[in-house]
């Protein structure tokens, strides 16, 4: 997006990706989190399916005056610890169009923004953190 589709500026911009990840991966502590292959690519193709599907319901409720939104915040339960795990599910769960997770509430559960409180947004988190936990070998 950045390098406007000059070749030079995508070249460059995946090699620092790349070394970025190399050099995340060789810093992280081992043996906290192990990955597994084929989650990990069920769960990349899972957030790209939401980020498509989520783009375009939020362009719709934008563009289409006859849709009301209505925010506010969700709590979900989660069952993944405290920490660098949990910390991760949200960095992705924030990635997706439509709901954002704002904190934690008193109890520990997660707390989520979104633009409509009446879609299953708790039932939603609770099958990315399945998938995330899955891929992290944490189920």
């Amino acid at each position: 997006m950045i390098s406007g589709g000059e070749g030079t500026l995508l070249a460059v911009g995946l090699i620092a990706a790349a070394l970025a990840t190399w050099i995340s991966i060789h810093l992280f502590p081992p043996g906290a989190l192990r990955m597994r292959p084929l989650a990990g690519a069920t769960l990349a193709v899972h957030v790209l399916r939401q980020s498509i599907v989520g783009g375009m319901d939020v362009a719709r409720r934008a563009f289409d005056p006859m849709l009301s939104l209505r925010s506010g915040l969700v709590v979900c339960p989660l069952h993944l610890p405290f920490g660098p795990a949990r910390s991760a599910f949200c960095a992705l769960s924030s990635l997706q169009p439509g709901a954002l997770p704002a904190g934690t509430d008193p109890n520990g559960m997660l707390v989520v923004h979104c633009l409509d409180v009446e879609q299953s947004v708790a039932a939603n988190m609770a099958a990315e953190e399945a998938l995330f936990a899955r891929a992290l070998s944490y189920d």
